[in-house]
């Protein structure tokens, strides 16, 4: 099972497609999660144009995104227990917020974005992974997003691109 991880696409204040890369992966999906920072509704509706999308709403998602998607979300996928928040907020670090939120939920992988910075790192006990950005690097030298794959076992790693 192929499963792509993406943040913080604002769309279309930072582009207006999607980069081939990642249109590429996204048709090759099982599963597409979104960690927020859509944007609008417009660019929701094109992710989930090409399959199943678990999304959660992002600080800089419009009022309808708002409305329509979660802070916070908990799900299941082939035994890995999995949770997903945009990682907003005030104090601490990205990650450390991320992992607050989830303190009571004993999930496996966190899934976050907001800071834009790629991340893979065990917190806790459990993984913490930040696809980073595929419109909005900032000052990093690659766009990038995530693929989880699960099979017998699990991997999970960012691709960069530019």
């Amino acid at each position: 099972m192929k499963i792509v991880i993406v943040s913080d696409t604002h769309m279309p204040r930072k582009g207006r497609e999607l980069p081939r890369t990642l249109q590429k992966d996204l048709l090759e999906s099982h599963l597409i999660i979104h960690g927020g920072d859509f944007q609008t509704l417009d660019v929701y509706k094109e992710f989930a144009r090409y399959g199943e999308l678990i999304a959660v709403a992002g600080n800089v998602d419009s009022d309808e995104l708002q409305s329509l998607l979660p802070k916070k979300r908990v799900f299941e996928v082939k035994g890995l227990k999995i949770g997903v928040t945009h990682g907003d907020g005030v104090g601490k670090t990205t990650e450390k917020r991320a992992l607050e939120a989830f303190e009571e939920d004993n999930v496996d992988v966190i899934i976050f974005g907001h800071s834009h910075i790629p991340f893979l790192r065990f917190m806790k006990g459990v993984l913490l992974f930040n696809p980073g950005s595929p419109t909005d690097k900032r000052k990093l030298p690659y766009y990038s997003h995530g693929i989880l794959m699960i099979e017998d076992t699990w991997k999970i790693e960012h691709k960069f691109y530019t």
